[in-house]
């Protein structure tokens, strides 16, 4: 089984890598690719996915916390 990826892109998707199952809420299996980009700004008109209409519109630099 192939390492999944998860990558939270500043002021955009959530890029997802690897071999995984997407589900919607009632368990129906969404067609994916081997590389995906879900919507983080629900802006997008083909949600789940990203269709890159955050650009200029979203603003989220998200990062790990450093534990000192």
């Amino acid at each position: 089984m192939s390492k999944v990826q998860i990558r939270v892109n500043d002021n955009g998707s959530l890029r997802i890598t690897g071999d995984v199952e997407l589900l919607d809420g009632e368990g129906n299996v969404y067609t994916t690719k081997p590389s995906f980009s879900l919507c983080r700004c629900g802006l997008s008109n083909n949600k789940p996915f990203c269709d890159g209409s955050h650009k200029g519109k979203f603003d989220s630099q998200v990062r790990v916390s450093k534990e000192d």
